[in-house]
């Protein structure tokens, strides 16, 4: 290899190991406080829900007219007075977004498992692996215990997610790493 692509890969490596170092220590914050942790992504998806309103109303008047412009326009306000629902009324939407979670946790396990799969036999793949077989476990708890711990399950099972996915990213990083330093 270039020293140019080993320096790139070096340098790519070490975001990756300070992002996984990151996310290890949101999820040991999320996990501390699971209540305040679920809030706050209730807050996150609702004010994403609002700016994502708003944008598609200005696309909608910009990009479209007639027919389309009306489902353009409904679609924005749809999504503005969801998210304001929501910050209005943070646990129903907790309640709503453990359901959310639960199916996102089981795709994101799916298609980490295939991409594991995929990876093999390369370095770190098992890593890939572990995160995918703990994330699809999670998605199933959440699912099993639905509606009745969804005041602390949201922040405690994305806790557990985001230092899976920490750990395997942190592992990862460190097996490139590793590969870039045996080929200079």
């Amino acid at each position: 290899m270039t020293e140019t692509v080993l320096d790139g890969v070096k340098r790519a490596s070490g975001l990756s190991i300070a992002l996984g170092v990151l996310m290890i220590l949101v999820g040991m914050i999320a996990i501390c406080a699971p209540l305040i942790a679920g809030v706050v992504i209730v807050y996150v998806i609702a004010w994403t829900a609002i700016f994502n309103g708003g944008a598609q109303l200005v696309y909608g008047f910009r990009a479209h007219s007639g027919g389309r412009l009306v489902l353009e326009v409904l679609l924005g306000l749809l999504y503005i007075v969801a998210g304001i629902y929501i910050l209005l009324h943070p646990a129903g939407g907790l309640v709503a977004l453990t359901l959310i979670i639960a199916s996102f946790l089981l795709v994101y396990g799916v298609v980490a498992l295939v991409l594991a799969f995929q990876m093999r036999p390369h370095p770190g793949w098992g890593w890939v692996l572990f995160d995918a077989i703990i994330t699809i476990l999670l998605g199933c708890l959440l699912w099993v215990h639905w509606p009745n711990n969804s005041e602390w399950v949201i922040g405690t099972l994305v806790g557990i997610s985001f230092i899976a996915s920490g750990v395997s990213r942190l592992m990862l990083s460190l097996a490139v790493r590793k590969l870039a330093a045996k080929a200079a």
